[in-house]
């Protein structure tokens, strides 16, 4: 593949530095097509793992591409691919430190058989935009979520982040126009860069809900944040319920912008509290009597345990990982 192979149809809600401009998103691109070329293959683990691993004595600095985007690490540049260097440097990613060594903005990962640009570690940033395991877990529950739809279909990925659930889905489908939809126009940037070098017909728009994008559509996929985080960081923090209220929220939005026949699917994280789901709970009472569908599966019963020894999760038994599909019937 080259740059010429590569084509795109977006729309950005606004201007963003960190590859808006032509020269920069022609230059990450181009990375994109190098690693390709490797078989680069970095799997982002948790950052409880990330961090466990970088503690070691001999992962301070690294002397391969995946140290480089995969691990975060400051690295020897004299060790590396100097186009992959090149391309991080033309598009304004590349840190040289006064000892010599340089580090990525940003990292790559592999899912799926695609490759995404993300934030790199530690994801502090407000407006960082995630990709973990949780993102593999996304898209495989997408994967089997798939079938019957129709030929042309129209998706929404709602909270995109780097794309991960939209560009799947329609990689997967094969005859797709992907909506990447998120508030984060850093994420929206990355995405439709990761949108473009997968191939996908795309557009992107900046949304606070689901019902700020013009439907309908044929299969909208969501992977809220969830987590309880005091800092509030958009990527992270998934508000009341324990970390549960966006996951609620999105849902029932994103159910009015379904076309008839069209499904909402949605991985996320909800916390038990004294043996109770509170975000299956809430959805039980807010789902409409009639007119949709709902299948409500735990995906994975125990995820970030660690997150338990933080005071907010002082009355949480565990987060379980689930999936969500709410059908709306061909009538409604």
């Amino acid at each position: 593949m080259n740059l010429t192979q590569i084509s795109m149809n977006a729309e950005s809600g606004s201007a963003v530095p960190l590859v808006a401009d032509d020269a920069p998103r022609a230059a990450l691109l181009d990375l994109l097509v190098h690693l390709r070329a490797q078989d680069y293959d970095f799997i982002a683990p948790t950052p409880a793992s990330h961090a466990r691993v970088l503690q070691r004595p001999d992962r301070q600095v690294g002397a391969t591409t995946a140290d480089l985007l995969g691990w975060s690490l400051p690295c020897n540049a004299d060790r590396l691919d100097p186009a992959i260097l090149h391309a991080l440097e033309q598009a304004s990613l590349l840190e040289r430190r006064p000892d010599g060594l340089v580090r990525a903005a940003v990292r790559v990962s592999n899912v799926f058989g695609q490759l995404f640009v993300h934030s790199r570690y530690p994801t502090q940033q407000q407006d960082a935009v995630f990709l973990g395991p949780d993102s593999y877990r996304f898209a495989d529950y997408i994967s089997r979520n798939l079938s019957g739809l129709p030929s042309r279909a129209r998706i929404m990925d709602y909270g995109a982040g780097a794309g991960v659930g939209g560009i799947v889905a329609a990689a997967l489908h094969g005859n797709a126009l992907l909506t990447l939809a998120d508030i984060n126009p850093k994420a929206l940037s990355l995405a439709s860069v990761n949108a473009t070098f997968a191939g996908i017909d795309h557009r992107t728009t900046r949304a606070q809900s689901p019902q700020d994008v013009d439907g309908p559509f044929d299969l909208i996929v969501s992977h809220p944040p969830f987590m309880i985080d005091p800092d509030r960081r958009a990527y992270r923090d998934g508000g009341d319920l324990y970390g549960g209220k966006l996951s609620l929220d999105w849902t029932l939005a994103a159910m009015t912008r379904l076309a008839p026949g069209g499904r909402f699917v949605m991985h996320t994280g909800v916390s038990i509290v004294a043996g109770r789901d509170v975000v299956r709970d809430a959805l039980g009472e807010a789902m409409p009597a009639t007119g949709f569908d709902y299948d409500y599966r735990v995906l994975d019963p125990d995820i970030f345990g660690d997150e338990l020894d933080k005071e907010p999760y002082a009355q949480v038994d565990r987060i379980a990982a689930i999936g969500l599909c709410v059908s709306r019937h061909p009538g409604a």
